[in-house]
Order: C-alpha cells, then sequence, then structure tokens
C-alpha cells in the first residue's frame, strides 16, 4: 500500500470517528448507552479470554488487545495526534508501519461505528447477554462485525510479523524524539507496546487463531439466536 493511499485511508477513518462522537455529543443518552456498551464488551473479552488473561504466555498479548484494540476508550489524544499529523507520520515511520496504523484507523472507526448502533438499540435497557445479542440483531451488522474480528487479527499478525525484522524494531525506537517532537508520542507508544507484547509473545499463530475462532464462534452465536 503506498503511502498515499495509506494517508487517505487514516484521514478518512479519522473524519468516521468524529462523526460518530458528534452524534453522542448531540445526544447524551446515546451517549451513556455507548459507554455502557463499550464497558459490557470489555467485560466480556474479560471472561472470554480468561484463559489467555491468565496465562505466563499470552497474558500480555491478552491484555494488549484487551485495552488497545477492544478497550473501552476513546482514544481521544492518539485521534487528535492522528489528525493533526497524518502529513508527519506518513514522512516519518516507515512504509510498513504507516499501513499497519490505517488498518488500525480502519478499525478504530468501524468499532466507533457499530458501537453508536449497539448504543441506540439499547438504550434505556439494562444490557446483558439476552437483550446485547438482540441488539446486534436488531442492527443487522454481520458483515461489518466479521470484518471488525478480521481486522483485529490483522493488526495483530502485523505486530507479531514486524518483531521479526530487527532493523524496523530500532528504526522505531531511533524515532521516539522525532516522534515525540512530531506530536506522535501517543501513536509510537502504542507501536513500540505492540512490538514489545508480540515479541515476548514467541509466535503469536497461536493466540490469534485463538481470537478468530472464539469471536467468530460468537458472532454466529449472536446472530443465530443463540446465547452467547
Amino acid at each position: 500500500m503506498g503511502s498515499l493511499v495509506s494517508s487517505e485511508r487514516i484521514l478518512q477513518a479519522l473524519k468516521s470517528v468524529a462523526v460518530e462522537r458528534e452524534k453522542r455529543i448531540a445526544e447524551p443518552v446515546l451517549a451513556h448507552s455507548v459507554v455502557a456498551v463499550k464497558a459490557y464488551q470489555h467485560q466480556r473479552f474479560s471472561q472470554t479470554y480468561a484463559d489467555l488473561l491468565a496465562s505466563p504466555r499470552f497474558a500480555g498479548a491478552a491484555r494488549f488487545f484487551l485495552e488497545d484494540l477492544y478497550g473501552p476508550g476513546d482514544f481521544i489524544e492518539r485521534d487528535r495526534q492522528f489528525a493533526r499529523v497524518v502529513p508527519a507520520l506518513v514522512r516519518l515511520f516507515p512504509s510498513e508501519l504507516v499501513s499497519t496504523v490505517a488498518m488500525l484507523a480502519q478499525l478504530h472507526a468501524l468499532s466507533e461505528k457499530l458501537d453508536t448502533l449497539m448504543g441506540a438499540a439499547l438504550i434505556g435497557q439494562e444490557i446483558n447477554r439476552g437483550t446485547y445479542a438482540h441488539a446486534w440483531r436488531v442492527c443487522g451488522c454481520e458483515p461489518e462485525r466479521a470484518l471488525q474480528i478480521d481486522l483485529t487479527v490483522q493488526v495483530g499478525a502485523a505486530l507479531d510479523r514486524y518483531t521479526r525484522n530487527v532493523m524496523l524494531r530500532q528504526t522505531l525506537r531511533f524515532m521516539r524524539g522525532p516522534a515525540q517532537i512530531a506530536g506522535l508520542s501517543a501513536l509510537q507508544h502504542f507501536l513500540e507496546r505492540g512490538f514489545d507484547t508480540f515479541r515476548a509473545l514467541g509466535g503469536a499463530d497461536e493466540f490469534l487463531q485463538t481470537i478468530s475462532t472464539r469471536e467468530r464462534l460468537l458472532a454466529a452465536a449472536l446472530f443465530e439466536s443463540r446465547e452467547t
């Protein structure tokens, strides 16, 4: 993927995230419901992957997914950095990393869109297994949920692949100063944490396959009206 294409994808994703945030600002009840959805999803991930979170080998990667990819936060500061300095990002970061950041931005935008839809479907309701599954069916976003899982696994696979590129890891370390000057410290921190997490894992195939399999089975259960 060329840097220009990656830059355009990042900016478009950030615009999409901004649209979702504006919807919530305009409707405080919706915003409250979305926060509840994010909290429920965070708790669900913790329960689904309790074994990985307790594993000496997989705990770090599971925690990275829980907080950085499935986390309940809005990542507002990271998004602000993206929006301000996408040209600097494309100029400073290796093309491989820019491509991964574009994928991360796409995942972030899709997740925010789905959270808004789910929040709207669950306004005024207690969120539990039954109401959550029903809301997914009301939203009818099965292809989008499948894409969300795909992107999550792809981001993890990219970070794992980069751990085998010693030069790329050293380049990222050397960029700490320039990244801070350019206002990219939050992104730099995310990438370094991802690198370190997957390097410690010693191969992410088993971990990513577990994530992919469980998430797809859970998604199928949601859309097929089975209890999750």
